[in-house]
This record gives C-alpha cells, structure tokens and sequence, in this order.
C-alpha cells in the first residue's frame, strides 16, 4: 500500500510556496500521523518548517513522529527548536521531559517537567510525568503529591488515578490503594491490562449479602494475578457464596480443588449462572483487606501426588540440594525490561555445587543458546505442559529462586521457599524496603539497590545459598 505521502503526491503534484501552505501541510502531517504514517508526517513536517522556520507547532509535532518511530534524540532536538521559536510552550518541554526519561535522563527530564509547570501550572500531563519518574528514582512522598496534582486538574485522569493507586499500595496504605485500583478499568486499553468485563448480573464488592448466592471470581491479569488472588475464594465461601472460579486455562488442573472454590472454569468456556461477579483484583476492596489483613495462609494451592511422583521418579536420587531457576518473564508485559535476567549474566554467579532445574517453558533465543553451552542446568520444557507439572516439579526442590514472574507467585503459593529478585523500582504488591512479603510467608526478596544493575544481587543471593545448605 502506498503510504500517506504517495498517495498525497498523486492528488497533489505541487504545493505552493506561500507562507500559509506551512500550516497546509501541518495538517497534512497530523492526518498521516493519525494513520500511522510517521515517515511520511515527518516529511510533511519537514516540508512546512522549510517554508516558514518560526512554525513552533510543526517543530513540536515532528518531535512526536520522531519519537513514534523510535527516534528519541532527533525528537528531543526538534521540540527544543519548537521551545526556541516558543518558549512557553508548555507540551513540548512535557514532550521532551518524557523522551528524556525514557532514555535515562532523569535530571533532564525532571527540567523539562518543572518548565513546563512553570510555564503552565495546570498542565495535567506534566504533574502526571514528573509523578512517575518522582515513583521511578523512589520519591514517594513527591511522586504521591503529584499525581494528586494531577487528579485536581483533571479529576478523570484515569491514567494518575491508577498510578496512585500503585504508589499507595507500594507504600502499604491498602486501604485508599484499593479505592483507587478501581480506576484501572477506566482506562484499561492505555494501561494494556485487558478490558472490563461486561454482565448482565451486577458486581459485588461486598456491600450486598452473599450468602447462598452464587458468586463469579473472574481471572484478570497474568497467570501471577490469578494465582495470587485465587486465595480469596476462601474467605468468600466463608460468607456463605458458591463461588465460581474462572482462571486462564493453563491454570485450571492446578487450581481445580482450590480450597473454596466449588466450580473452577477455563476462561472462554461457557459459564454457569450465578448472581454475582467480581474481578479477582477486586476482592481485597470487597473484603477490605489492610495491610495487617492479608490473608496469607502459607500453602494455599496444592499439587497432585501423583505428579510429584512422576517428577521424583524424574529427577532421581538426590545428591545435592536442587534448586529450581525462572529469569525472565512474558516479553509483552510492560515492565518486563526490568524485571528479567539474562541468564548469560547471571550463570557465572550460580555456584557450583547445587543441582539446578529450569523452571522455565518459554526461553529467548540468548537464553536457549546459553541453556546449550551450561548442561549442568536440567531443562524439563516438554514436560511442563501446564501449571500442575510445575507445581509438582517445585514440591520437588530444595528452593525456588525466580525473578517476578508467575513462577514467583506459584513458589509462594505452594508454600515452597522462593527467594524472589526484584528491579530497583518493583512491582507495588512487593512494598517498599522489605525482605518479606505479606502475601507470601515463604518468599525472600532480593531488591536491586542500583537500577539495571543485578551483580551485587547475585553476590547476596549466592552467599544465603551457602548459607541455607552448608556444605557437608
């Protein structure tokens, strides 16, 4: 298919050179954008700057092409011209804040966000982004603060609505987290968390009575969301509900006789009636779980007998400690840059005397070559068909060591010892500043005390390995 600017050439041959044809083929420029067509906005772009240099707006809005086709200094350079022909201009200096924070460039971007607030105090967007980065470098208080900015100016900003939410979890204040959380689904295509499920039946978030009704538990999220929530199963059967439990499908054979739960159904199967529904990431608002409320049963999921059989048959006789291994988790998830490990970094810090499994079915191309050259770690891929094998395969180690991946949640889960490697900045259900988890009586955390850089984690961890299994 011909792109934006082909087809713009066939209808039009020439443009004339007059000065208003620059704010022409701006438009122009946006209409390809809007398609999609970077290049080809770019070009346009180029094209109305050429006929008159003092178009701020066309400096500024090629920076945004710049920055869709992953251009991110050619972008910064155009919206400081833009800043240069305007220096007021309050969304190219938020726009430039962002491109620099997405390289690395924290004072830089933080500039960029304070002038673009100077310039305009109620620039909801600029509030919002110096938020996160506040929340990326561990400014919680100033990260907090702005978001609340944020929400003042635009009080449906689900995007700062939902990061606060995150902000107040990680820092335990569950009791607003929750309220907050909420917002997710206002916004749930730009958040890339999935949509909001639609009943006819209405959603129950524990103000109504359940007992003897039948009540829908509904997986959202990852395999790790479900697996950390399913435990509330529990406490709503208590309340007298028949509680439906819909999981995604490689977790139902593990999830099957999940205490609680009186009908577990794969995702996309026909469902049951029932009265009520709530998303599984909802039931701690529903129950109004706290911080010193969480239901953490150390073994709240179990695995068959038989599998556990079938694995100890598998492995065979044990000679050393077996310690099973998960470095990265689902490339599409957002924060999955930070979170995973390549294995070729960290295999030199393994120490030897340990008898490592994988844990792992899904593996990069590095990682398979890396798996390849080190046979010493065993590799089971074929044989985890779904969650129930790997749920067996761990209640046949010593220890789980993963970074935060579904493997993280299953360890914790089954009540095995999971020692758990987190990014600088982690996820909001592993708090601030602890080496335990309330969730998860049996996991250990690891934080990276320096962002990006896992070598000192390694260090620590391959110590309280020697530690926990003394030699001899």
């Amino acid at each position: 298919m011909p792109s934006f600017l082909g087809r713009l050439l066939k209808r039009k041959k020439s443009l004339a050179q007059t000065p208003t044809e620059s704010d022409t083929l701006c438009v122009l420029a946006a209409r390809a954008a809007g398609e999609q067509d970077f290049s080809s906005a770019i070009q346009l772009y180029d094209q109305a700057i050429a006929l008159n240099p003092s178009h701020a707006e066309a400096y500024y809005k090629r920076g945004n092409a710049l920055k869709n086709i992953g251009r991110p200094r050619d972008a910064i350079e155009s919206y400081d011209k833009a800043i240069e022909r305007r220096p007021d201009f309050a969304f190219a200096y938020c726009n430039r804040g962002v491109v620099q924070q997405s390289l690395g460039l924290a004072t830089e971007a933080l500039a960029s966000y304070d002038l673009a607030i100077s310039v305009d105090a109620t620039d909801a967007m600029a509030h919002y982004n110096r938020a996160l980065l506040m929340q990326e470098n561990h400014r919680w208080e100033e990260a907090l603060a702005g978001y609340e900015r944020a929400i003042s100016i635009n009080p449906q900003y689900a995007e700062a609505q939902f990061n606060r939410s995150l902000a107040l979890m990680f820092l335990g204040d569950f009791e607003r987290g929750w309220q907050a959380f909420e917002w997710r689904w206002k916004s749930a295509q730009r958040l890339s968390i999935g949509e909001e499920r639609s009943f006819a039946q209405p959603l129950w978030l524990g103000e109504e009575s359940i007992a003897g009704k039948r009540l829908l538990l509904h997986c959202e999220g990852g395999f790790g969301d479900t697996l950390q929530f399913c435990r509330y199963a529990t406490l709503v059967a208590a309340r007298g509900a028949l509680v439906i439990l819909e999981t995604p499908p490689p977790l139902s054979g593990l999830l099957s006789n999940l205490e609680g739960a009186s009908c577990v159904i794969d995702r996309g199967n026909p469902l049951p009636p029932f009265d009520y529904h709530c998303p599984l990431m909802s039931m701690p608002l529903a129950l109004k779980t706290t911080l010193d409320s969480v239901p953490a049963d150390p073994r709240y999921v179990s695995s068959n007998e038989s599998d556990r059989a079938r694995w100890r048959r598998r492995l065979g006789t044990r000679t050393r400690p077996r310690v099973g291994l998960a470095w990265s988790g689902n490339p599409n998830n957002p924060i999955d840059p930070s979170r995973t490990i390549s294995l070729a970094d960290w295999i030199g810090h393994l120490p030897l005397d340990f008898d490592y499994v994988c844990l792992q079915k899904e593996f990069r191309s590095a990682d398979r070559e890396t798996l390849r050259s080190n046979p010493w770690i065993s590799l089971y891929e074929d044989e985890l068909r779904d969650f129930s094998d790997t749920a067996a395969l761990c209640d046949c180690l010593d220890l789980i060591v993963t970074v935060d991946t579904s493997v993280a949640h299953l360890g914790g889960a089954l009540g095995r010892p999971t020692w758990i490697l987190l990014p600088f900045t982690p996820d909001w259900r592993w708090l601030r500043g602890r080496n335990d988890s309330p969730w998860y009586p049996t996991v250990k955390l690891y934080r990276q005390s320096v962002v990006g850089i896992w070598k000192d984690v390694f260090v620590r961890l391959a110590a309280d390995l020697h530690a926990q299994f003394p030699a001899g």
